[in-house]
C-alpha cells in the first residue's frame, strides 16, 4: 500500500485526510498521463454522499485542466464505471466513493483501460505529485482546454447489459433489495423489474448522508427481517457502490460471499462454464468454503484481502469465478471488477434454474464459526510487528493446530488491524481472538 492509495483506491475523511487539493492533483496527473500522445477520455461516476459532487468537480478540473474530455456517469455504481470504460473506449473511469464506509468518508477509485483497478506503480507517481516529488505539469491551452460531457446514456447501457445477462425471467419470485441509500437505489429495480421479479425494494432514498447507515450489506440484519416479514423469497443488501453483494434466504439466513462462491461455483460446474474447476478466494474465506468445494471435486486458489489481488489472480489464469467473504464477487465472464447486482442475478439463476430455493443450495456448506475483531491502532505496522503480539500470535496458531486457523492482518482502507479466529466452537474462537487483542491493549497499541 502506498501512502494515499490503499486496496481499494485513495480513501479518507472528506476535507481532513482526502481533500479537494488532493482531487485535483489527481485529476491533474492522470489527466496528463493518459493525454501524452492524444486526447485522453476519462470517465467519472459518484456515489450518493455529500462530498461525492465536491470531489467530482476537483477531479474534473484538474482532467480538463490537463486537456482531458471527462464523461459524466452521475450517481451510479463501481462496476457501471469499469463496464463504460471496458466497452467505451476510455483511456481511464473514475469513482468517487468509500464502498461500505460512513457517509463522511469518501475515495477515489482509478480504473484502467480494462476496467480493472489502476496499476500499483501509477498511483505510486500521483502520490508523488500530490507530494511535489515530480515538477509541475503542463497546463492545457487553448483548444487543447478538456470539456465535460454529459453520459447519463452509459449508465443505461450497463443496465440493459444487466438485463441482457440472465438467460431466464424471475417471474413470480419475491425479491427484497437493500439498496443501503447508496449507488444501487438508481439501477437495481428497473434490473429486476425487467426481468420480472416480483421486487420490494428498502433504502432507496439517499438523501447524501444516509448512506450505509443502519442499512445495506453491512447491517444485513435490516435485510433479514424484511424478507421474513414480508414472506419473500430472496433477498439482496448492496453496499455503498454496489460493488459487493450479501444474500439472504426465505428464512432469513444471511448469504455471505463464501457461500456466494460455494453455490455460483458448483453451479457454473454444472454448467460446464467453470475455468480451470478453479474457485479464486482470499485467506479470509472460511475453512468450510475449502471443504465443500473439495467435497465437490473443485479446486481453489487463495490470495491476499482485496478484490484486486483476486481480479488479478483471475485474469492471469482466466479462472471464471473469485471473490471474498465480504460479498465482492467476480463473474469474469460478464464483468472486471466485483459487482453486487450482478451477483444477486447470478445467484437467482441458479436457484431458478435449478428450481430449488437458496436455502437449500447453501446449505450443503458448512460454516465453521468464525470470530473477526477490528482493533483501532495508532500504527498499523506498529502494532501488528509488536514482539509481543507476534508472540501471543503465534501461541495462538500453536494451539489451534489443524482444526482451525488465526489471521491478524492490517486493514487496507483504515486504521485497523483484523484479528481472525476460526475454530470449531465460538467460545474457542473468542478465546483466541482475546488472547492477541488483551496483548495489544497491555501493550498501549489501541486508540479510541
Amino acid at each position: 500500500m502506498g501512502k494515499y492509495f490503499g486496496t481499494d483506491g485513495f480513501r479518507g475523511e472528506a476535507n481532513v485526510q482526502l481533500t479537494v487539493d488532493n482531487a485535483f492533483k489527481v485529476g491533474r496527473y492522470v489527466g496528463w498521463y493518459y493525454g501524452r500522445d492524444h486526447k485522453a477520455k476519462i470517465v467519472i461516476g459518484k456515489d450518493t454522499r455529500r462530498s461525492s459532487y465536491m470531489f467530482e468537480y476537483a477531479l474534473v478540473a484538474g482532467l480538463t485542466a490537463s486537456g482531458a474530455d471527462v464523461y459524466l456517469l452521475h450517481v451510479t455504481t463501481t462496476p457501471s464505471v469499469s463496464f463504460a470504460v471496458r466497452t467505451e473506449d476510455f483511456d481511464c473511469g473514475i469513482m468517487i466513493s468509500a464502498s461500505h464506509n460512513p457517509f463522511y468518508d469518501n475515495g477515489i477509485k482509478l480504473l484502467n483501460g480494462n476496467g480493472q483497478k489502476i496499476e500499483a506503480e501509477i498511483e505510486e507517481r500521483i502520490e508523488a505529485y500530490i507530494d511535489g516529488k515530480i515538477e509541475e505539469l503542463p497546463l492545457a491551452r487553448k483548444e487543447d482546454i478538456g470539456r465535460t460531457i454529459d453520459f447519463a446514456s452509459g449508465r443505461n447501457r450497463y443496465i440493459g447489459y444487466l438485463i441482457s445477462i440472465p438467460s431466464r425471467d424471475f417471474k413470480n419470485v419475491k425479491v427484497g433489495l437493500d439498496c443501503a441509500n447508496g449507488s444501487s437505489s438508481a439501477i437495481a429495480k428497473s434490473v429486476f423489474e425487467a426481468l420480472q421479479a416480483k421486487t420490494y425494494v428498502i433504502n432507496n432514498q439517499p438523501d447524501g448522508t444516509n448512506i450505509n447507515t443502519n442499512c445495506g450489506s453491512t447491517h444485513i440484519e435490516v435485510l433479514q427481517k424484511y424478507v421474513v416479514d414480508n414472506g419473500l423469497d430472496i433477498g439482496f443488501a448492496y453496499d455503498g457502490d454496489a460493488d459487493r453483494c450479501i444474500a439472504v434466504d426465505h428464512r432469513g439466513n444471511i448469504i455471505d460471499g463464501d457461500k456466494i462462491m460455494y453455490v455460483c461455483g458448483k453451479y457454473l460446474k454444472e454448467q460446464g462454464k467453470l475455468n480451470g474447476n478453479t474457485v479464486v478466494t482470499t485467506v479470509m474465506s472460511n475453512m468450510g468454503l475449502y471443504k465443500a468445494l473439495e467435497r465437490e471435486g473443485m479446486r481453489y486458489e487463495q490470495t491476499a484481502v482485496g478484490d484486486k489481488y483476486v481480479a488479478e489472480n483471475m485474469l492471469a489464469n482466466n479462472y471464471s469465478i473469485g471473490g471474498e467473504q465480504s460479498g465482492h464477487i467476480i463473474f469474469s465472464r460478464y464483468a472486471a471488477t466485483g459487482d453486487g447486482i450482478l451477483t444477486s442475478l447470478m445467484v437467482m439463476e441458479a436457484c431458478v434454474d435449478k428450481k430449488s430455493t437458496l436455502c437449500d443450495l447453501a446449505k450443503e456448506m458448512k460454516v465453521y464459526p468464525q470470530v473477526l475483531r477490528n482493533v483501532r491502532v495508532a500504527d498499523k505496522k506498529t502494532a501488528r510487528e509488536n514482539p509481543k503480539v507476534v508472540e501471543a500470535v503465534e501461541a495462538a496458531a500453536k494451539a489451534l493446530g489443524d482444526s482451525g486457523r488465526i489471521l491478524v492482518r492490517e486493514s487496507g482502507t483504515e486504521p485497523l488491524i483484523r484479528v481472525m479466529v476460526e475454530a470449531e466452537t465460538d467460545e474457542l474462537c473468542h478465546q483466541y481472538v482475546d488472547s492477541v487483542v488483551d496483548v495489544m491493549e497491555a501493550e498501549g497499541l489501541i486508540v479510541g
